[in-house]
């Protein structure tokens, strides 16, 4: 699965058009420490080690105090404890959703341009700092990679990425693997507790998971298939459709509100709602039309709204587990 979130699908295909665009004009303290990846291939003495990314193998800091993070890479890294000293900008909705210090670790930050835009070199160079993480479109990198890496050395993924090897990656380059540790075990007994506590209510059962951005056309929602609802799917075993192998994700595929209707002939709906519990404000358009008020799930209470702040680490999806446990238990189990 890859790393870009299905709610921030169209700020993603947006970034990755803009960002064939990429000027770079003239010319982190890293959060927690933890153990160095055990394939290094490193220098100890002389304070490097090699990692691997889709650049090929880089020779970075062993413990990086001064990272700069550029397009995707921005708040994985905050998520993980790091703090980075430079980044490029995030939306308002990004951030909106963000704890109270990993905000304060963005805004700390010295901002170098915009995520799939512009990065200011000089402004970067000023930074001096000792790792650069990269993940934007491929073909920027193309066009901008070797003048990144004349800055510092650059670690750069591509944004197919799956989002746990994303997270692994981006632990072992900042060195903040401790965090990631953690993570990786709440993570794992969410889902333990999720499966067995509504195992037999989900046993059986269809879903199906509908959402709208804000860049969906007028009269139109698309069935989720990335995204949380990947999550859903694969690591909680819910029943959900997804697109044929080797077909373009469902998410990619406008549906007209007249199709609203074609949702009875599954058991649950899940829907995207913010952190406040309430519809996204996208998907306000759909809740509001008759067919949907008349769909059976919806009139039975089997309609969930579910928060997704996002999918590409694991405190986001964290946040997304527990309010999806919250949601299944308003479920009657299955007699």
């Amino acid at each position: 699965m890859s790393n870009i979130s299905l709610i921030r699908r169209g700020a993603a295909v947006a970034a990755a058009l803009l960002s064939a665009s990429l000027v770079l004009t003239a010319c982190g303290d890293s959060g927690d420490s933890g153990d160095k990846a055990a394939d290094s291939g490193s220098d100890k003495a002389a304070g490097t080690r090699s990692v691997k990314a889709e650049n090929g193998t880089v020779e970075i800091p062993v413990d990086p105090r001064r990272v700069v993070t550029i397009g995707n890479t921005n708040l994985p890294f905050i998520d993980l404890g790091g703090k980075p000293v430079g980044v490029t900008e995030a939306s308002e909705s990004e951030l909106d959703v963000l704890p109270k210090e990993q905000r304060s670790a963005y805004e700390a930050a010295e901002v170098v341009g915009s995520n799939g835009g512009e990065v200011d070199l000089e402004k970067l160079a000023a930074l001096k700092p000792d790792l650069i993480l990269v993940q934007f479109h491929s073909s920027d990198w193309d066009k901008v990679g070797k003048q990144l890496e004349t800055v510092a050395p650059t670690v750069y993924w591509g944004l197919d990425t799956e989002w746990k090897d994303f997270a692994d990656a981006i632990a072992e380059a900042g060195n903040v693997t401790d965090a990631l540790g953690r993570q990786k075990a709440e993570f794992k007994a969410k889902v333990t507790k999720i499966q067995k506590t509504y195992g037999k209510t989900i046993e059986g059962t269809s879903f199906v998971d509908v959402s709208r951005g804000d860049w969906s056309d007028p009269g139109t929602f698309y069935i989720a298939d990335i995204g949380c609802s990947e999550i859903a799917r694969d690591d909680i075993g819910l029943d959900l459709p997804e697109a044929a192998e080797g077909k373009d994700p469902l998410a990619y595929e406008s549906l007209p509100f007249e199709q609203i209707g074609e949702l009875s002939e599954y058991d649950v709906i899940t829907y995207p709602i913010g952190a406040d519990g309430r519809p996204t404000k996208p998907f306000e358009p759909v809740i509001g039309t008759n067919t949907w008020k008349s769909l059976p799930a919806v009139t039975s209470g089997r309609a969930l709204g579910v928060f997704c702040p996002g999918n590409n680490s694991y405190g986001p999806v964290i946040q997304y587990l527990d309010s999806l446990d919250s949601a299944l238990a308003t479920l009657p189990a299955k007699q």
